[in-house]
């Protein structure tokens, strides 16, 4: 399915807040990636990464201050994981296989 319009529309200020929050890299996944997505109902699942060199303290305030910020902007709750977040094995096969890249590399 790909990432949807209004997802697409909003790229730019997606980046903005990946980098007022520090974010290395935002993807996209679940019901959002998929043909079961229901814009109307659906909540927006996100995977982060954080910069290696990222400061002491400062990550907590950026990952729920990207949350809140991510929220407002797409007006709908969302779920947001790291990497090191997902440790059943039958998620992480799933992220991996939905994921689509919305900022960083």
């Amino acid at each position: 399915m790909g990432i949807p319009r209004f997802i697409q529309e909003r790229r730019g200020e997606v980046a903005a807040l990946c980098e007022r929050h520090r974010a290395r890299k935002l993807e996209l996944f679940g019901s959002a990636t998929r043909a079961d997505f229901q814009p109307e109902r659906s909540d927006l699942d996100f995977l982060v990464e954080w910069p290696d060199d990222f400061p002491p303290g400062g990550y907590a305030a950026s990952f729920f201050g990207l949350k809140q910020d991510l929220e407002i902007l797409f007006a709908r709750p969302v779920d947001l994981l790291t990497n090191g977040s997902i440790a059943n094995p039958y998620l992480r096969q799933q992220v991996d296989s939905e994921r689509l890249p919305l900022y960083g590399e």
